[in-house]
């Protein structure tokens, strides 16, 4: 049994090592065949070019969910929202357990905290808890939270943080009540003050057409993301989206791939959430543990939900062949 694949196919390949890969070029990798040796072609390539940027560099960032809420925006993938009705009290977490969230990260060598809020929490509250952090632990503070403007950025980074998540969602302004404009303008303006931008394709369902994925692999790549990869959607019990089902880790290990093959030489890192090892032998290298609220659980702090937590992200980095002890690319 030969292993040769379509010539086509073979080409993209070969030439996105130096040279990256167009739209067009995007759109056929994604539609492979999932079982198809073409696929597995595309993983490996993808896989090769993060061990050569990345320098074997397996990246654990924590997300420290806040505060919970029944969210008024009502984001239809989101499980903090009062149309989903699984939380009805505000909940915040007290600062000395997001200080000891912080700490456990800062000794099992987490690389970053990712400060989440719901869409309508304080943003002063969000830049107090900053400055609080930044004092008690040498881990580097990313903000994610709502669109903000030029002198909002610049007190985050006054604050402490030197990064900002924020993403273009699928379905940005259909299962959303935000303008995709608006995103992206405030993608502009953690640029424009020095904050570096970090970003996924997300949250990825059965019903993405390749054309919106393609759309937003691209803007990661135009806007310069620190680090881009895919994050599937997951259906909380009761979510809207139900009816559309979930994909698989392995049909987003073909997506992590291509999404890297996209990103070429400008990304730091890249991501996959959930944590799997499938998309850790395709291009990604970074992980997400998890504690305090999340918008894909049902329980106020995912850490006793559906989260891993980082000796479990470490575990399965060095059972991929990524070294979570090396310094981070990332800052």
């Amino acid at each position: 049994m030969g292993w040769r694949i379509q010539p086509k196919i073979e080409y993209i390949l070969d030439k996105s090592l130096d040279d990256g890969i167009s739209r067009e070029e995007a759109d056929a990798l994604i539609r492979l065949d999932l079982r198809s040796k073409e696929t597995y072609a595309l993983m490996e390539t993808a896989d090769r070019l993060s061990r050569q940027t990345f320098g074997l560099k397996g990246e654990n960032h924590l997300h420290i969910g806040v505060n919970l809420e029944p969210c008024p925006l009502n984001c239809r993938f989101c499980s903090l929202t009062k149309e989903a009705g699984i939380f009805t009290e505000k909940i915040e977490f007290e600062y000395e357990q997001i200080l000891a969230w912080a700490r456990e990260a800062e000794s099992n060598g987490g690389d970053a905290l990712n400060i989440m809020t719901t869409g309508t929490y304080s943003f002063n509250r969000l830049l107090e808890l900053g400055e609080r952090l930044k004092k008690a632990v040498a881990v580097p503070l990313v903000a994610n939270t709502r669109d903000i403007s030029h002198a909002e950025g610049e007190q985050l980074l006054e604050a402490g943080f030197v990064g900002a998540y924020h993403a273009v969602r699928l379905g940005e302004g259909r299962d959303t009540p935000l303008k995709k404009e608006k995103r992206i303008h405030t993608i502009q303006v953690f640029r424009d003050v020095g904050l570096k931008w970090m970003n996924c394709v997300e949250p990825v369902g059965p019903e993405h057409r390749p054309e919106e994925l393609v759309e937003l692999m691209f803007l990661a790549r135009e806007y310069g993301a620190a680090y881009s990869g895919v994050m599937r959607r997951v259906n909380f019990p009761g979510s809207p989206m139900e009816k559309y089902g979930m994909i698989t880790e392995f049909e987003m290990a073909r997506l992590v791939a291509v999404s890297r093959l996209v990103m070429g030489r400008v990304p730091r890192a890249h991501c996959t959430h959930e944590p799997h090892t499938a998309s850790m032998t395709a291009g990604a290298n970074l992980f997400f543990p998890e504690k305090g609220s999340s918008p894909r659980d049902d329980q106020a702090d995912t850490g006793k939900g559906r989260a891993m937590d980082i000796a479990a992200c470490r575990r399965m980095h060095w059972e991929t062949g990524w070294n979570p002890d090396l310094p981070s690319n990332c800052f």
